[in-house]
């Protein structure tokens, strides 16, 4: 049996204000060829289908155009919910859905599989969504005291899923939203992950399955043979853009876990962190090259500079992002601001401290001095007529 994993779809989600729909459309177009091109049987979408509780219609548009081609690609499709989702609404939906769709969203049915035959026999799917334990708590009263955190939820879950397998013998994949040991922290951290250790899913909490599946963190990761995150299929920030985007297509033979190969994805717009002066960035070699990305330019001026957003996109249409961060220089550490502020004595020494402290050790020039002293000096007038 082959089975693709793949998870985050994000539907809604914005880049920078920028719509990202068209863009994931001609992904999900390109995920439904690889379907056809290694006849895969089951597709698994471990969770955050959607970016909102509250989709907008062009959001289901999209998830039902998608989910309508995996199948008439000839793949059962196994969704879950993720901490994005709403579970209650993606579970209302599903019932509209045409049979070998299947949004397993309900977590009192955790123990109870999916089960997909090939000529090995069956393969049973435990879709696990995303537990929130002040919710799920109430599901499962016997064990209540003891859930108090993500990972002892989601151990409590795999434990009804190894019940699942007991009574379900054969080969078997689980299908999880959460944040699991070992992830690498450049990978692509959701937004919502939180590191303090509470809310981390031991390795261990997965022993059983034969492959899992799980969604959460946007960037592929493997963190052993059979656990692995297959990321999203789209760049949603600059921090991803060195992440490949793709998915990983499972082989399960009659004794398990055969192979596992990842499959790329396109991007249809890459994108760039351009790093310098704002001259430098404006320059021809980057605009010939880089016209058409999405470009996040960082430019180290030691003073912001005019309209820098409009300066650039005149350049590059697509860029989505300035930041303004000065290269330092060894005045910077040389006296710190409070240090400044102690030994000045009077306005312009306090506010060429303030200059100093926030444009990276570059204080006023001739033409802001002369600015600075007209201000004060209408001041002291305007004081005085008082």
């Amino acid at each position: 049996m082959r089975i693709l994993h793949t998870s985050d779809w994000h539907i809604g989600r914005t880049f920078h204000g920028h719509a990202t729909l068209t863009a994931l459309s001609a992904v999900l177009d390109a995920l439904v060829a690889q379907v056809r091109e290694h006849a895969v049987d089951v597709v698994v979408i471990s969770g955050d289908v959607f970016d909102s509780a509250t989709p907008a219609a062009t959001a289901y548009t999209l998830l039902d155009d998608a989910l309508l081609a995996l199948h008439d690609a000839g793949a059962t499709v196994i969704m879950t919910s993720g901490n994005h989702d709403s579970a209650a609404r993606l579970g209302f939906h599903s019932r509209l859905l045409r049979d070998g769709i299947h949004v397993l969203t309900d977590p009192r049915a955790v123990a109870t599989p999916v089960t997909v035959h090939d000529e090995h026999g069956p393969v049973h799917f435990f879709g696990i969504p995303y537990l929130e334990p002040a919710i799920v708590r109430q599901h499962w009263p016997d064990a209540a005291t003891a859930l108090r955190t993500q990972a002892q939820v989601t151990d409590h879950a795999m434990q009804l899923v190894r019940a699942g397998l007991a009574q379900h013998p054969g080969r078997s994949v689980a299908v999880a939203h959460c944040f699991a040991a070992g992830v690498d922290p450049t990978a692509g951290l959701e937004r919502e992950v939180r590191q303090g250790g509470l809310d981390v899913v031991p390795l261990s909490s997965f022993d059983g399955p034969d492959y899992v599946a799980l969604g959460h963190i946007h960037g592929r990761q493997q963190l052993s043979d059979r656990v692995r995150y297959s990321g999203a299929p789209l760049h949603y920030s600059f921090g991803e853009q060195h992440k490949q985007r793709g998915s990983w297509l499972v082989e399960l033979d009659a004794a398990g876990l055969a192979e596992v190969q990842w499959l790329a994805l396109p991007v249809p717009r890459a994108l760039v962190t351009l790093t310098g002066t704002l001259d430098e960035i404006l320059a021809e070699p980057n605009v010939s090259r880089h016209a058409d990305d999405w470009v996040c330019a960082v430019y180290t001026d030691a003073v912001p500079q005019h309209e820098p957003m409009r300066r650039l996109r005149e350049r590059f249409p697509f860029c989505a992002l300035v930041q303004h961060q000065p290269e330092r220089t060894d005045a910077d550490e040389s006296e710190s601001y409070a240090e400044r502020l102690r030994t000045a004595v009077t306005d312009v020494e306090r506010i060429e401290a303030f200059l100093v402290h926030v444009r990276a050790g570059h204080g006023a020039d001739e033409r802001e001095a002369e600015l600075i002293g007209d201000v004060l000096d209408d001041r002291v007038r305007a004081e005085a007529l008082v």
